[in-house]
């Protein structure tokens, strides 16, 4: 899909292995890594990473912090989002509208032309992949199209199956 110089892709896959300027980590409030993505990429990226999220002093549910990439060797930087742990409340589409647009502009503060995301608060925090990805693919067409004379390559990455499909059926 393109939106002025932007496009935005679906892939399946992890964002460790993507090539692009920024990863985006789906972090706990701690930043200090976790299980899912946010274990895979604190293990990847190696221990300097902890030391550097350490000094970050944790991230609130919506908001989004920038670190380096350390040892992993297509990225240039880490973009930490906190989603929100889903409830089914009216608050939650707009926690995760936030993740996904701060991380945007974190980006594009640190003049990042590409980004790949995993599904935010899809895993352990049990927001349902299908409400995720709607909001998802919304918050970052709203984020694009109220930028269009930036060039930014948007990458979902999608680790199974269900979330490339729940993807590929938005409509937006």
């Amino acid at each position: 899909m393109e939106y002025g110089k932007s496009k935005i892709e679906f892939i399946r896959g992890s964002v460790v292995d993507m090539h692009v300027d920024a990863i985006v980590n789906a972090a706990n409030k701690t930043l200090l890594g976790g299980g899912g993505v946010d274990g895979a990429i604190h293990r990847a990226a190696g221990p300097k990473l902890l030391e550097e999220c350490r000094a970050l002093h944790g991230c609130e549910t919506g908001e989004a912090k920038i670190t380096g990439a350390y040892d992993i060797k297509y990225a240039k930087y880490i973009i930490h989002t906190v989603g929100p742990v889903y409830h089914g409340s009216e608050k939650d589409p707009e926690c995760l509208t936030n993740c996904y647009q701060n991380s945007l502009e974190l980006a594009v503060q640190h003049d990042c032309t590409s980004i790949a995301f995993p599904g935010i608060s899809t895993g352990v925090y049990g927001y349902p992949i299908d409400k995720a990805a709607k909001v998802s693919l919304l918050a970052v067409k709203q984020w694009l199209e109220a930028h269009p004379d930036l060039e930014m390559e948007v990458y979902f990455c999608c680790f199974r199956d269900a979330e490339l499909e729940a993807y590929q059926s938005i409509n937006v």
